[in-house]
């Protein structure tokens, strides 16, 4: 896989942001009101949700701030009704202090948000510039995921970055040729995407495409998967098999993790290439290969070279052309892009999650993904499976994004200033309480208050 996310700047809002205020109380719709077009914002005002359901079908608006008691439907009922029917439109819901419970089960039904009465005009401001914020966000993603649909495709490779636009270009030259190229990568970076790229943009593309994992067959296996054997010719060869080079016909062969492939093979498939030919174990016949062969490896060619574990000939046979994919650390600009594809690719239909909070963005896009893309899936996919919103936070995150390798608990015996074994303390007991503050200070002995000073003293969020 590629990557997503374009470095562009946002898309700029081409008129205000609109606010529907639903509240059968005038004193609260002329609060709300006030502080909203303090902000910018353009308001509308309803007093019931059947009044807030006939201006949403008559014009557009961004977010809507509900009361949970509103006459008629009552809040929870318009949430459910905004969910089905305009999906996109953000919900911060208002409620009586003591109904908690009621404003938790508007967030499980997807309100982006909750404020209670009585409530503090700074905090509804902020929860209001929040709610837009993610609304603007959202927005973003769709226009990428519309550009995602109407781009050429690679394979399934995603990305803007400059240097995936490099690989693009080597890939478009190498589909138009038939000879072997090299993709070099760090696991995970989307090397098998490359040579389904290169196939089936080809001459090759209605001819099979046959990958093959080096790594993962056994030495005494590889030899009889590459080029086949004849009943007889060793103990358990009931029958004819036909090797993998003469099963990709005229199609394209993909040799994975190419850099472990025993040495003793090497010179059989570097004379197979140049011979086009093969001769499988037991027989005396040598059969006509036509497939294409694209390789690949994580190693360091070079250094096995070097090393005598990797044939220099083989080496110079395979790397006609050579396509290096760039590690996600190095491209981080495409990470808003790749979240897009991940989340529309791992979708709940009943709960579909459209972002991640800016606390969650900010240490996936600081993280450097030593396992590159596939990583990144899988922490979605974790993330996806503890979500309980449409907003993915920094808490649904897999634990090695949360606290890093700085935040692990101090080892037996291990010397560290007061500052660094202060920090892991805390983020220790931070993990241990599932990211409840308040439990976190009362398990280190200290004030909330004194904890949040800290937190922000070591640049961590404190917004969830």
């Amino acid at each position: 896989m590629g990557t997503l996310a374009s470095s562009e700047p946002a898309h700029p809002r081409v008129s205000p942001a609109t606010v529907l205020i639903v509240d059968d109380e005038e004193s609260t719709r002329d609060v709300c009101r006030g502080v909203a077009e303090d902000a910018g914002i353009r308001v509308r005002t309803a007093t019931t949700t059947e009044e807030a359901m006939a201006i949403l079908e008559e014009s557009p608006v961004d977010v809507v701030l509900t009361d949970l008691r509103v006459p008629e439907l009552g809040g929870l009922g318009l949430l459910r009704h905004l969910r089905a029917n305009t999906p996109h439109v953000a919900v911060i819901v208002l409620t009586q202090y003591g109904t908690i419970e009621s404003a938790l089960e508007a967030t499980h039904l997807g309100a982006a948000d909750y404020v209670t009465k009585p409530f503090h005009v700074p905090e509804l401001r902020a929860r209001l510039e929040r709610a837009l914020h993610s609304v603007e966000l959202d927005q973003e993603n769709r226009l990428l995921r519309e550009q995602l649909r109407s781009r050429p495709g690679f394979g399934g490779l995603i990305g803007t970055s400059a240097k995936m636009q490099k690989v693009y270009k080597l890939i478009e030259k190498a589909s138009q040729h038939n000879y072997s190229v090299l993709i070099l990568g760090e696991s995970g970076t989307g090397k098998e995407l490359v040579a389904r790229s290169i196939h089936y943009m080809g001459s090759r593309r209605e001819k099979p495409f046959v990958p093959v994992d080096c790594s993962s067959l056994a030495p005494t296996l590889i030899e009889s998967e590459l080029f086949g054997h004849v009943k007889g010719a060793f103990t358990g060869a009931h029958h004819n098999k036909q090797g993998l080079l003469a099963t990709a016909d005229e199609g394209t062969l993909f040799l994975d993790e190419i850099g472990d492939l025993p040495f003793d093979l090497q010179a059989k498939l570097l004379r197979a290439l140049q011979e086009r030919e093969i001769k499988p174990i037991g027989s005396n016949e040598r059969v006509r290969v036509h497939a294409r062969v694209l390789a690949a490896t994580n190693r360091d060619l070079d250094s096995s070279i070097r090393d005598g574990t990797f044939r220099q000939d083989l080496y110079f046979r395979l790397n006609v052309v050579q396509i290096k994919l760039p590690p996600l650390r190095e491209r981080r600009g495409d990470i808003p892009l790749l979240l897009t594809a991940l989340l529309e690719k791992h979708a709940d239909l009943k709960q579909p999650v459209r972002s991640f909070s800016d606390d969650a963005m900010r240490r996936m896009m600081a993280y450097d993904w030593p396992g590159n893309v596939r990583e990144l899936e899988n922490a979605v996919e974790r993330a996806l499976a503890m979500a309980s919103g449409t907003v993915l936070q920094f808490q649904d995150l897999p634990s090695n994004l949360q606290y890093g390798p700085a935040e692990r608990p101090v080892e037996e015996n291990e010397l560290v200033p007061l500052e660094v074994m202060e920090k892991r303390a805390i983020f220790r007991a931070l993990a241990e309480t599932s990211g409840d503050k308040l439990a976190a200070a009362r398990l280190l002995g200290i004030g909330k208050t004194t904890l949040y000073r800290k937190l922000k003293q070591y640049d961590v969020p404190t917004t969830h």
